[in-house]
């Protein structure tokens, strides 16, 4: 009887359904040969006293402090009690944008677009404080020695401009003789949305892209159009890793190392996301990186009334999606802990642990991919859940029955329905799901021309790759 093995290739939604990818790549991560799980989002912390906006981790020496945003507070994790304490400054703050953090040595800063920015020196501050004479600006990062600054609360052009501090200095922000301090309006591209660090800055505006560059005085900073016409839809869907940025356009995802701006999402994904989003709610989207799985992640409403993520792999340019009920999406660090220190912040059952005892949730200072689900923080370290890969419609010969089939999964089983159909146009309606045996086996019997296979992996899954069909070609009346 033939046998053919059907890989888990690429999940390319914007593609015919027979056009030879996947159809569906649900909640898994791409990788080299297949997909492995995507871990569910647990609670890390308590809850603060509203909604988190963002999330952000700092480290100076061996000490790591974690924060957390919200519309009028600024938190701070308390690892002893995993309580979020309000560090605001007094009087709090008032903002409908999303809090922006950088750090700038031991010092963290922050701005929300009402308040002018916001400093804590690690290893010292009680309560989050004003930098004076510092800018109110609604994104801030750093690029080589300065602290940058980008759409200004103040001036005729003040959400086409970015402003710098002086040289290794984010308390100095005049210009002068004596400070490389000043500002610069970017005139050719909306209203800036967004900005990116390092060796040189990238300024993001609605239609189009700016690179600054480091020149030493009399100018400072030089400033080149690397794009244009083509800019970003929402500043929160920029996310970065060394110095490729990732983010989301009029018409779908790109990068952009600072020197051209490459389309990431075209005829794979593009068009399935605008579908897919509910696009009055794209200021609520959040973007960040996993380095430990070289993913690029999305979180977004869509059209469904939930939260969705779409998942990049940027060293394969494979896509991937996932259901979550996080809203949020950053990195932390922890201090670490030991296996008595589990006992004392309530872990008491291994079974019901966010994560195993190898994980990097428990090594201190280790950075992990993590978010926040309305109040509380959360990393994505739990179990593997709901994955499901579907594979394209396989046609071999005119007719045929299929009656076995063994999925290729490294460390589980699987459920599997088969839909079966004559004709293109036919409806797409999956059979009874079959579990596989002890052997790695699923039997079934089902006839057609097109066949679509579904499978969920199971038990404790490491990597799904393929799964092998068994077929016999089917007589025609």
């Amino acid at each position: 009887m033939p046998t053919k093995r059907v890989q888990f290739t690429e999940w390319l939604p914007d593609q015919p359904d027979n056009a030879g990818g996947l159809n569906q790549a649900l909640n898994v991560i791409p990788v080299s040969v297949g997909y492995q799980p995507f871990p569910n989002a647990e609670d890390f912390s308590g809850a603060a006293s509203e909604d988190l906006n963002s999330v952000f981790v700092a480290k100076w020496d061996t000490e790591v402090v974690l924060f957390a945003g919200g519309a009028s507070k600024i938190f701070k994790f308390n690892s002893a009690t995993e309580a979020l304490d309000d560090k605001s400054k007094s009087g709090g703050y008032t903002s409908t944008f999303p809090w922006r953090f950088t750090q700038f040595g031991k010092t963290v800063l922050a701005c929300n677009g009402t308040a002018i920015i916001q400093y804590w020196t690690i290893g010292t501050s009680i309560l989050w404080a004003d930098v004076a004479t510092s800018p109110t600006a609604k994104h801030i990062t750093v690029v080589r020695d300065f602290v940058v600054t980008g759409s200004l609360a103040t001036g005729t052009l003040g959400r086409s401009t970015v402003r710098w501090s002086d040289i290794n200095d984010e308390t100095d922000w005049t210009a002068g003789t004596t400070s490389q301090s000043d500002l610069q309006v970017i005139a050719d591209g909306g209203n800036l949305v967004g900005l990116t660090g390092g060796e040189f800055g990238l300024i993001f505006l609605e239609k189009s892209i700016s690179r600054m560059s480091y020149v030493g005085s009399p100018l400072f900073f030089q400033f080149d159009n690397i794009s244009r016409g083509l800019g970003c839809l929402s500043g929160n869907s920029i996310c970065q890793y060394n110095q490729v940025s990732f983010f989301l356009s009029d018409d779908g995802f790109y990068s952009c190392d600072g020197n051209q701006v490459t389309p990431i999402g075209n005829e794979k994904v593009d068009r399935w996301f605008f579908s897919d989003c509910d696009l009055s709610l794209i200021s609520s989207m959040t973007a960040s990186i996993n380095p430990a799985a070289n993913i690029a992640i999305w979180n977004y409403a869509n059209v469904g009334g939930g939260r969705s993520m779409l998942v990049y792999n940027w060293t394969l340019g494979k896509w991937a999606r996932v259901e979550t009920l996080a809203t949020v999406l950053g990195n932390i660090a922890t201090t670490g802990t030991t296996l008595e220190g589990l006992g004392t912040l309530g872990y008491t059952d291994i079974d019901a642990m966010p994560a195993s005892l190898d994980a990097r949730l428990w090594v201190g200072g280790k950075f992990m991919f993590a978010g926040a689900t309305g109040t509380k923080i959360s990393t994505f370290s739990g179990s593997t859940y709901n994955s499901e890969l579907v594979t394209t419609d396989l046609e071999v010969g005119y007719n045929s029955v299929i009656n076995l089939l063994r999925p290729q999964i490294d460390n589980g089983s699987a459920d599997i329905a088969v839909a079966s159909r004559r004709e293109l146009d036919d409806s797409i309606i999956f059979g009874t799901t079959v579990s596989t045996s002890t052997e790695g086996r699923a039997n079934v019997r089902t006839g057609g021309r097109y066949h679509r296979i579904s499978v969920k992996p199971t038990g404790s899954w490491i990597n799904a790759m393929a799964i092998d069909v068994d077929f016999k070609p089917q007589g025609n009346r």
